[in-house]
C-alpha cells in the first residue's frame, strides 16, 4: 500500500471528500460545507493510495491555546491498517505547541483515541442542533 500525505487543500476534491465521510461511515456531509470547514481549519491531513482519497482529519486550532482534532475518517477498506493512527499522529504533531489538543469521539471508539494519551473529560459540554439524536447516539446525556 503506496500512501501518499497531503496536508493541502488546493487539489482537494471536496466531493470525494463528501463520499468518504459517508461511506466511513461519519454521517452525510455535504461537499459545500465540508469545503467550509476545511477551510477555517488550521490543519487538515489526507492520504491517498493511487491518487483517490482514502482518509482525512482537520484541526481547528488557535494557535496558542488550543486545537480540536475531528472528522478523523477512513474508507472502511482502509480501516485497520494504521491509517487513521497516522491522521491523528500527523494532526497532533501539526498541533504541538498547543495548551491543549481536545477530540470529539464517536461513541465507543474512545480506547483508540487513549492510546494517543487522550483522557475523558468530567466538564465537557455541548450544544447540539439536534439535542434529540446526540442524546439517541449517545454523544451526550440529559441530567
Amino acid at each position: 500500500m503506496a500512501i501518499v500525505w497531503s496536508e493541502s487543500l488546493a487539489a482537494l476534491d471536496w466531493q470525494e471528500l463528501e463520499n468518504l465521510y459517508r461511506v466511513a461511515p461519519l454521517g452525510n456531509k455535504n461537499a459545500r460545507d465540508l469545503e467550509i470547514v476545511f477551510t477555517n481549519s488550521r490543519y487538515h491531513c489526507f492520504a491517498y493510495e493511487d491518487g483517490k482519497l482514502v482518509a482525512a482529519g482537520r484541526a481547528l486550532a488557535d494557535g496558542v491555546d488550543t486545537s480540536y482534532i475531528c472528522d478523523v475518517a477512513l474508507l472502511p477498506s482502509h480501516q485497520g491498517l494504521g491509517l487513521g493512527k497516522e491522521v491523528v499522529q500527523r494532526l497532533m504533531g501539526l498541533s504541538a505547541g498547543h495548551k491543549k489538543i481536545l477530540l470529539y469521539a464517536v461513541p465507543g471508539k474512545e480506547g483508540f483515541y487513549q492510546k494517543f494519551g487522550f483522557l475523558r473529560m468530567r466538564t465537557a459540554m455541548a450544544v447540539f442542533e439536534n439535542p434529540a439524536q446526540a442524546i439517541e447516539r449517545g454523544h451526550v446525556f440529559p441530567d
